[in-house]
């Protein structure tokens, strides 16, 4: 995520309208009209997961993923709970303490198993300073991502952690911003799914930049297709990044509209801008051979052919500031992926598009605590039955269900308002 001093606080709660994008759209887009099409529909499942044991309690979360059994994988920050969040950690109190970093729910939201960097502390591997997104390759395996400039931290909710730092210390942040110096999270790691380590691409501390065929520097997300992986490879860099899934090799990379990477800063908030923004947050493949790129800050997804050629991009939200409006993306399961579902975690919805015409039909959610409202929404994905996971960071701190309903007519839907606690266009 990015810190708060790069963005200048909290993300704005923009207003929001019905909208109508262009495929090249610049501006404000344009309200549309709710038409009788037949649209999916969802209702927050307030029960899921089912509670955690041994005192345990989400931090920022920050990947979400499913597996081939409907298996639900969730990826936190135990290092981002506040003091008075871990007293049991330190034996001041009975509650709480961080969860383990990689957690494994069953379709039931009943906890499988679990593990994090406590029991890989001190290896000869590394673990992300910064957790980041997380993803469950075709062979089973677990692959991790970082967006952690600093080196790694005291262990999660220790005295150590909340101890006065010393005058003059470097000051802690998440994001360091992109070109060359020193970056820790300049890898990604693989892991079993019991938590055995595998294998990584690229090392800490290593990144030279954009151009760097050997290191990543703060990926964001990691999706397969084929035989290859797709890294979303911006927090640091400002591109998309693809490599071999067997021999782990570099194979390609690109820019926005296809060119190649630039690390030189530029502003944000800009849908024209000749490069990525930081973050690059997204590089989601799509069954008909697209990869759907989320340029955060640019308030803007650009499409490219699996080999890095530029077809189009799509405007999303772009009068909104602070972290930005298309943060995440995933697909209906019908084999056609009619329908896209982009996690908005500026304006605390789902939006909800035709894929082929890149129309928004409607958004779900609005800002709250209840179920079915958001604070950051950040990961989503969907399982084979169509459900929708999405997790929120900051101090969203949790990972929510909705469960596919079947299909309703749009004016039907939006006559209803809500479906449980998430408001329809709110």
């Amino acid at each position: 995520m990015f810190s708060r001093k790069l963005l200048m606080g909290a993300a704005v709660m923009a207003g929001l309208g019905s909208l109508a994008l262009h495929q090249h759209g610049v501006g404000e887009a344009k309200a549309q009209a709710a038409g009788d099409v037949m649209v999916p529909w969802f209702e927050a499942d307030p029960y899921w997961p089912k509670p955690l044991p041994n005192n345990w309690i989400l931090a920022m979360t920050i990947g979400v993923a499913t597996d081939a059994k409907d298996n639900v994988w969730v990826f936190h920050r135990p290092q981002t709970l506040e003091q008075k969040e871990s007293y049991a950690t330190r034996k001041e109190a009975d509650c709480c303490t961080a969860a383990p970093d990689v957690l494994q729910f069953d379709p039931s939201g009943k906890l499988l198993r679990h593990w994090g960097r406590d029991q890989h502390r001190g290896k000869s591997y590394p673990w992300p300073s910064s957790n980041h997104g997380i993803s469950i390759g075709p062979d089973g395996g677990v692959w991790l991502g970082g967006n952690g400039a600093y080196q790694p931290l005291p262990p999660p909710g220790s005295a150590q952690q909340f101890a006065p730092r010393p005058p003059g210390a470097e000051p802690i942040t998440a994001y360091a911003g992109p070109g060359g110096g020193k970056y820790h999270d300049s890898f990604i790691v693989k892991f079993s799914p019991e938590g055995k380590y595998l294998a990584k691409i690229g090392s800490p501390n290593a990144s030279k930049g954009s151009l760097d065929t050997e290191n990543v520097r703060g990926v964001a997300q990691i999706r397969f297709m084929g035989n290859e992986i797709f890294l979303a490879d911006g927090y640091g860099n400002k591109r998309v990044s693809v490599w071999d899934a067997t021999t782990l090799k570099f194979k390609r990379m690109w820019g926005a509209y296809g060119k190649t990477p630039d690390d030189t800063p530029i502003p944000h908030y800009d849908v024209n801008s000749p490069q990525f923004g930081n973050p690059m947050h997204c590089a989601q493949p799509s069954n008909d051979g697209l990869i759907y790129a989320c340029d955060r800050t640019n308030n803007r997804i650009q499409v490219f052919k699996l080999d890095g050629t530029y077809l189009r991009q799509h405007a999303i939200k772009p009068n909104t500031r602070g972290d930005g409006a298309p943060w995440e993306i995933a697909f209906s399961r019908d084999p056609q992926q009619k329908f896209m579902y982009i996690s908005d975690g500026a304006n605390t919805v789902i939006h909800v598009y035709d894929r082929a015409t890149m129309k928004e039909l409607y958004r779900f959610g609005g800002g709250g605590r209840q179920p079915g409202q958001f604070y950051a929404v950040h990961s989503i994905v969907t399982n084979s039955k169509g459900d929708i996971f999405t997790t929120e960071t900051y101090r969203g701190q949790r990972v929510q269900k909705f469960t596919y309903k079947g299909m309703i007519k749009l004016s039907e839907l939006i006559k209803k308002g809500t479906v449980g606690a998430s408001r329809i266009n709110p």
